[in-house]
Parts: structure tokens; C-alpha cells; sequence
């Protein structure tokens, strides 16, 4: 067994008997978080649940998370941080593409993730230089605004779907639609604290296999979308064509900056927690390249924005294994996932109440996550003051988006995508307002 301190060398290959299962262990803490923004921005488009377009969302999510995972652990150039970095696609977007896919289309969507990829990529060579815009009284308004947003989604998920027809329907809220998300809930609460290891950091994924086997007991659970669903994906350029909207792709790319910041703390807990030292410049810079274009060349398949995953930094910090090879494993065994239609159609036979267990508890958990960010802010009057102004502006204008009617369609796009107007109301106030003793 190789020792400790050779662990620390992200180029250095455990042997294959334990990297092929610490590979597999990234997979299972980041999969129902990866295929879980694709369902439900499938949902908000209209596309009907377990059908065909939706199936290939979710395909698209696990193949171009497994290719923008090699982007950073393999690299090419400037690009990729060749750290162990899992990507996967984000949650911090679900909330700006559920509206732009509700109200203009999977079309202006996706062709927004194109070109917010393309400017998240040139975000690379200047990141080091705009980091001061974002201090953890930024980002982690943000990161608890999309949290905030997402938890409604969870509710009426768990209680049986977020369509109109789905909350109007009798069986909305009934008993079985909730014992089936709460078994979800208790059962990965109950790994995730009560185990160690792989079922540990798999709780979640757990959890919903649980609810999943209830719901079938409950014949709740629909196979035919397995039965016809075909055995390798057939990968489309552009599915619902190039379709500009200039409020769109400034509501993707306000979003795409707070993910980039996201990225270079990753990359620095992941050197920091692996090898016990500071992420350099280039590998800040490649993480942030690798960033953009997976989202750009995700966008061009129908696939949705990735991002690295905070989890897996997590597991490289509990296995102290700095590997970057380890995650080329987890990568590939991604894309392998993302070429079988038929694990695309099982995943999307999956009834809402079952996913909404789960979201329940990773949407809880982003909120939460954003309130660990801005604890490292001081919460003086002054931070105080702009926490509460950002968030009752953001998320108090996304709740009545009848309050800026007026406004032309590209603002009123940004107002009412609860993110955008968080962000730029947090940014403009940290930028603004004096701190305490300086007036």
C-alpha cells in the first residue's frame, strides 16, 4: 500500500483495488444531485415525466458531467486544474433555467448555457482579479437565495408534483405521496449519520433506492419508459435549436460568475484538504476553464451547467487520497452511465414523491450551505442590513413576479429569477455602503 505522503501527489495511482472503489465512491455521493436539476428543469419546460426528451436531459447530465470531470483531472493546455475535482451539473442554475425553460422554452435555455459557458470560460484568465467582488457575504447570500428558492420545489414535489395539473390533482398531499418522501428522508438521514464510509456519503443515494422500492410496493411505479427505451444514446446537436434572449443569457451568466467563485474554493479546499497547501494560480485558472467549457459543450448536446461538486471535496478530505486519477475513474464510469438510455429511463421512472425526499433534503442542505458561507462574514448592522435588503428583493420579487409586469421582458427576466437580483443587490450594497467606523 502506497504510504500517506505519496497520497498527497494528485499525479500518483493508488492501486487498482482501491482506486476503481474510491472512483465509484465519488459517483455515489454526487448522483441524485447530478440527474436531479435535469428533472426538474425538464419538468418546468412542460416535458412530460419519464418521457423520451426528459430521459435524454438526464442521459446528457450524467455524460457531460463524466467529460467535464476529465476536462479537469485530465486537462489539455490551460484547461482543467488536474486535481481530483468531480463535476457535475448545478444546482445553483436550476432556479434561473426553470423560469427561462417555463416561460421561453428549453430552446433559449440551453442556448443561454452555450454562451454563459463560453463567458464562465473566458472568466479564467481574470478570475484571480474580480475575487474581491465576491466575499462570503456574497456568496453565501447567494448560494442560501438558491436554496431558498429550490425548498417550495421540494415541497410540492414531495406532496406530488409542481405542474398545475399535478397540484390540482386529489391525490396531491395525500398520505401515500408523503409516507413514500418521508421514507426517502429518514432512511438517508439515517446512513448518512449512523454509518461510515461509502454508505455514508451514499446516504442520499440510499435513501431515494428506499423510497423507490415503497413506491413500487405501492405500485406507483410505471416500467413501460424502461421497456422502449434503447440500449445506447443517440447524442443530438443543438435538440431544440439556437434560440437567443439577451435576458436570458445575462440571468445565466450573473449565476455563472457565483459558480466560478464556487469552483476556486474548491480547488483550494481540495488542495487544502489533500495536500495540506494552497491552490496555485494555474490551477485556479485550468479549474475555471474546465468550468466554462463543460457548461458550453453541455449546452450544445441539450445538456445543463456543470460545476464541481463540494461533496467530493469532502470525500478527498475524509480519504485524505489526493488522486486526480481516482476521479478520472468516477468520470468515466459517468459517461459510461450516460451512453445507456436504459439507466436514463429507470432514473426517470422514478415517481416525484420519491425525488422529492431527496430534494427535500439536498435543496435543505444548499440553503444550509449558503448559511456556513455567511458565517464567515461578521453580522454587524452594516452586513446585516444587506442580507436582509438582497434577499427580500430577490426573493420577494420571484414570489410576486406581478409586481415588475411592466417592466421589458430582458429586466423582468433578471427581477424575477430570484439569483440574479440577489447577487446584484448584495454585490452593489458590499460595494456601497461604508463599513461600521468608516462613515
Amino acid at each position: 500500500m502506497t504510504d500517506s505522503a505519496t497520497y498527497r501527489d494528485p499525479n500518483v495511482t493508488p492501486p487498482l483495488t482501491e482506486a476503481i472503489p474510491l472512483g465509484f465512491q465519488h459517483v455515489l455521493a454526487m448522483f441524485a444531485s447530478n440527474v436531479t436539476p435535469s428533472i426538474i428543469v425538464a419538468g418546468a419546460a412542460g416535458l412530460a415525466f419519464g418521457s423520451g426528451e426528459q430521459i435524454y436531459l438526464i442521459q446528457m447530465a450524467m455524460l457531460f458531467a463524466g467529460i467535464a470531470t476529465l476536462f479537469q483531472t485530465i486537462g489539455f493546455g490551460p484547461i482543467g486544474a488536474r486535481l481530483p475535482i468531480m463535476q457535475g451539473t448545478s444546482f445553483a442554475f436550476v432556479g434561473v433555467l426553470a423560469g427561462i425553460a417555463a416561460t421561453q422554452g428549453l430552446g433559449v435555455a440551453l442556448t443561454s448555457c452555450i454562451i454563459g459557458g463560453a463567458l464562465h470560460f473566458a472568466l479564467g484568465s481574470v478570475i484571480g482579479r474580480i475575487r474581491w467582488l465576491f466575499p462570503p457575504l456574497v456568496t453565501g447570500l447567494v448560494i442560501l437565495a438558491i436554496g431558498l428558492y429550490l425548498i417550495p420545489v421540494a415541497i410540492k414535489y414531495a406532496a406530488g408534483g409542481a405542474a398545475t395539473f399535478q397540484m390540482e390533482a386529489e391525490s396531491f398531499g395525500s398520505m401515500q405521496h408523503w409516507s413514500v418522501a418521508l421514507t426517502v428522508v429518514v432512511v438517508a438521514l439515517g446512513f448518512k449519520f449512523f454509518s461510515k464510509g461509502i454508505m455514508s456519503n451514499a446516504a442520499i443515494l440510499i435513501g431515494l433506492i428506499a423510497g423507490y422500492l415503497l413506491a413500487m410496493a405501492l405500485g406507483m411505479v410505471n416500467f413501460g419508459a424502461v421497456g422502449k427505451a434503447s440500449w445506447i444514446t443517440s447524442i443530438q446537436v443543438m435538440p431544440y435549436g439556437f434560440q437567443f434572449s439577451l435576458g436570458a443569457v445575462i440571468a445565466v451568466t450573473l449565476v455563472s460568475i457565483v459558480s466560478a467563485i464556487e469552483t476556486v474554493g474548491d480547488a483550494s479546499a481540495t488542495t487544502k484538504a489533500g495536500a495540506n497547501r494552497e491552490a496555485t494560480d494555474e490551477e485556479i485558472q485550468g479549474a475555471t476553464y474546465a468550468d466554462g467549457l463543460g457548461t458550453a459543450v453541455a449546452g450544445i448536446f441539450g445538456g445543463l451547467p456543470n460545476t464541481s461538486f463540494s461533496q467530493n471535496v469532502g470525500i478527498v478530505g475524509m480519504t485524505g487520497i489526493m488522486s486526480r486519477h481516482v476521479v478520472t475513474i468516477a468520470g468515466l464510469v459517468l459517461i459510461v452511465c450516460g451512453l445507456l438510455p436504459k439507466i436514463g429511463a429507470v432514473i426517470a421512472s422514478m415517481p416525484l414523491p420519491v425525488l422529492g425526499g431527496g430534494v427535500i433534503v439536498m435543496f435543505g442542505m444548499v440553503a444550509a450551505a449558503g448559511l456556513n458561507v455567511l458565517s464567515e462574514a461578521e453580522m454587524n448592522r452594516r452586513n446585516m442590513v444587506i442580507i436582509a435588503i438582497s434577499l427580500a428583493v430577490g426573493l420577494g420579487l420571484n414570489l410576486v413576479p406581478s409586481a415588475v409586469q411592466y417592466l421589458p421582458g430582458v429586466v423582468k427576466t433578471l427581477m424575477t429569477s430570484a439569483v440574479a437580483p440577489t447577487a446584484l443587490c448584495a454585490i452593489v450594497l458590499n460595494l456601497a455602503l461604508p463599513e461600521e467606523g468608516e462613515a
